[in-house]
């Protein structure tokens, strides 16, 4: 059997959340039904996050209330117990939860200290299990925090020790803030392949050293099999200064076909939600292979 890549599509939510323009929710409607036709298998479709912190996501359940019927799981953000229980109430069965791995990290995206942030992230995993609900763990900051400088591989490993009692569906080393490089990355996830399996671990990388698609690789090597993407590079992080966007999605869809793995990624479809969110965005979207992409599929 062909080894599987299973990517999970996070524009609607990670690729708009910085944007200046901000979407209306018939526009991130079109974006939603563009991408779920595409072959991502798990699609990201925005935050329950106050529209004060975060107004490029406001309306998200309205979005939920009127989800495409596609072949893709969907699923939401949330930050706290207040917002899981809104996508609850949205019929939203899959979340993911965003920790940091440093103290100030966490005071500057959700206003918590480090042990209040792992207590309410155990608190939800907990009330997930009895709900029945998967819950995707983001341990952010994995590798340098823009506040406190490199975070130590051995503070990490201890983290996601405590984090995989709570039984987590998945659990994504995030790479917020594009810092990391190929070694770093080889390194930590090969451990945690071989403490934990690759079933129930992903990562999550940003590109704003220009090594998002290169710590792919890295993580690929590593036995990882799960990754988010944006389509077209489009992302960011509005708490975390200096972030580009996420690694494209059809960087990562590129590199992995071409090393045998499958996707179920359909290319010429994503370059139609690319050309979509450049016509949104007011700005060309594209990955690093977009353009020889784009002219091969004309």
């Amino acid at each position: 059997m062909v080894d599987r890549i299973l990517i999970k599509e996070v524009a609607p939510r990670d690729g708009l959340q910085a944007q200046s323009r901000h979407l209306t929710l018939e526009q991130r409607q079109r974006l939603i039904e563009t991408l779920a036709v595409t072959g991502v298998p798990e699609l990201e479709i925005g935050s329950f996050v106050s529209p004060k912190a975060v107004p490029q996501m406001a309306g998200t359940d309205v979005l939920a209330a009127q989800l495409p019927d596609a072949d893709v799981a969907y699923s939401v953000l949330v930050p706290n117990m207040k917002g899981y229980e809104l996508a609850l109430a949205a019929g939203m069965r899959s979340h993911a939860i965003a920790i940091s791995a440093t103290e100030q990290m966490n005071q500057n995206n959700i206003r918590k200290g480090l042990e209040d942030t792992f207590l309410m992230a155990e608190d939800i995993l907990e009330r997930a299990r009895e709900d029945g609900v998967d819950i995707h763990v983001y341990l952010a900051v994995s590798f340098e925090c823009p506040y406190e400088g490199p975070v130590a591989p051995e503070t990490v490993l201890a983290q996601v020790e405590r984090l995989m009692r709570c039984s987590p569906a998945r659990l994504m080393i995030a790479d917020t803030i594009g810092a990391a490089h190929p070694q770093q990355v080889a390194n930590l996830m090969r451990e945690l392949v071989a403490r934990y399996g690759p079933e129930d671990l992903g990562c999550h990388f940003h590109d704003t050293r220009a090594m998002a698609i290169a710590n792919v690789y890295a993580a690929i090597e590593a036995g990882v099999r799960q990754f988010d993407s944006s389509a077209g590079g489009l992302g960011g992080c509005p708490f975390a200064p200096g972030a580009k966007g996420n690694v494209a999605t059809e960087d990562v869809v590129l590199l992995c076909e071409s090393m045998g793995f499958a996707t179920g990624v359909n290319m010429p479809r994503l370059l139609e939600a690319v050309a979509l969110l450049s016509d949104y965005i007011g700005t060309p979207q594209g990955g690093r292979s977009h353009y020889w992409l784009t002219r091969e599929s004309a």
